[in-house]
């Protein structure tokens, strides 16, 4: 079995069976070599003076957990902070509110331009009804768009399409403590893995699987997924540890068809 280190809710794999095993130790995992989740992405517009590269979600729940759960380190979640050059591939948008009507401003002369050059009857409907959302300064993911009219327009990348936060400068001051409202704007939530080497928390997308979930720290976990061990963020508080969550009875046993919930604790059980 070729060695990988991930620091979990007490998980170790077996170098017979490839299975881990209950303990306090972990699975070697070569970090951001094979994973499913890149880093998130968050593109500042009219922003200045916060650092562009990776910054720490720092989670209060993390905190709690590494209080109650002992390891050698606590790992934060990351993101990466780029500049406007980069809104193509961002997962959210962070604005100023001058920033914010500048977008709205190049979505409306996209689609007005647009409308002269005779679309579909069923694409020029969708330009209407997002001309006039936008007219009204409000932004295209809050135009209440159906499936099918999405599929109509699906062609043109609008700006404003994509999650969009609006910071105002206290909260640019402290952006590092509006980090967490910005994960959630842009559709992710947080899981952990605790105990021996590190306490760490990780990024996954809104109604991912457990599959998906151990997919982000490692493919291997889930091309050779069993099943997911979890204890909720709420049991485990509540309860003072992870022991004690246990002990209540509060340990899971999901298949992969399992939501991941918010701030899980989880231990992932696969082949190698």
């Amino acid at each position: 079995m070729a060695a990988i280190r991930v620091s979990m809710l007490a998980v170790a794999i077996s170098s017979a069976s490839g299975r881990d095993s209950l303990g306090n130790s972990g699975v070697d995992v070569a970090w951001g070599s094979a994973t499913l989740g890149g880093v998130m992405k968050i593109s500042l517009v009219g922003i200045t003076g916060v650092p562009l590269g990776k910054h720490k979600v720092k989670d209060s729940r993390m905190d709690l957990a590494d209080k109650l759960v002992v390891a050698d380190k606590k790992t934060y979640a990351q993101v990466d902070v780029a500049g406007e050059d980069e809104l193509p591939t961002a997962d959210v948008i962070v604005a100023s509110p001058e920033g914010r009507f500048d977008l709205i401003v190049k979505d409306l002369e996209f689609v007005e331009t647009r409308l002269t050059r005779e679309p579909s009857p069923a694409e020029q409907a969708v330009l209407v009804k997002i001309k006039g959302c936008l007219e009204n300064e409000g932004v295209v993911s809050q135009a209440g768009l159906s499936a099918e009219e999405l599929q109509a327009v699906g062609a043109h990348a609008f700006i404003t399409a994509k999650p969009l936060v609006v910071a105002e400068a206290a909260e640019v001051a402290k952006f590092d403590e509006f980090l967490p409202r910005v994960v959630s704007a842009a559709g992710y939530i947080s899981f952990l893995t605790v105990g021996g080497p590190e306490n760490r928390a990780w990024l996954v997308r809104k109604g991912a699987t457990a599959p998906e979930a151990g997919g982000v720290i490692h493919t291997d976990i889930a091309k050779g997924f069993i099943r997911a061990e979890s204890i909720g963020f709420e049991d485990f508080s509540a309860a003072g540890g992870e022991t004690q969550a246990k002990r209540a009875n509060k340990l899971r046993l999901e298949t992969k068809t399992y939501v991941m919930q918010d701030c899980d604790l989880v231990n992932f059980r696969f082949n190698k």
